[in-house]
């Protein structure tokens, strides 16, 4: 199967945000901009899912690099992947122009998604489990105008920082 592109993000499952968030500003990659609250409404293994996410962004160079706590014990991806003594690396990231045929060709190889949603917001995103693949799931996430430009914006605020304010509040969503 061809994936769209390079690798876009790196995605990390933690259970304490501001600790994770340490370990990454001690290896220099920052600004970080970090939401906390966001309430996500999802498609979890065939069901319907509500959970509560803090997320921070940073890149490093060309590759984002997501930290996800999740606030609740709903069932999820998260609290699976946790919940078998894991954490940390988690998911990578495909970012695609074209969603539905990027899509098809997750079903064709008979990849089970086991996490999807966004349709809701406007940027849909799957993660996908690959037999023997590196990460725990593959991520494919729609490019819209909104997601270009939060990526080139975490693009350049590292491109051009200094170590001066490295945690900045994002602001509280809803997905």
């Amino acid at each position: 199967m061809i994936l769209p592109g390079p690798i876009r993000q790196i995605g990390h499952v933690v259970g304490d945000l501001d600790r994770a968030l340490s370990g990454w500003l001690a290896l220099g990659v920052g600004p970080w901009y970090v939401m906390r609250g966001l309430r996500q409404r999802v498609t979890y293994r065939g069901q319907p899912c509500e959970i509560t996410l803090s997320l921070a962004l940073a890149n490093s160079g060309d590759l984002q690099v997501e930290l996800i706590q999740q606030e609740d014990d709903t069932a999820s991806i998260f609290t699976e992947f946790l919940g078998s003594g894991r954490a940390g690396f988690h998911q990578l990231a495909y970012w695609t122009d074209d969603f539905g045929a990027t899509m098809r060709a997750v079903e064709a190889a008979r990849w089970p998604v086991v996490w999807s949603g966004g349709a809701d917001v406007g940027t849909r995103f799957a993660y996908a489990e690959t037999p023997d693949g590196p990460a725990a799931v593959v991520e494919i996430m729609e490019l819209t105008d909104a997601t270009r430009g939060l990526a080139a914006f975490l693009r350049d605020a590292a491109a051009g920082w200094d170590g001066k304010d490295p945690v900045r509040e994002f602001g509280v969503g809803q997905a």
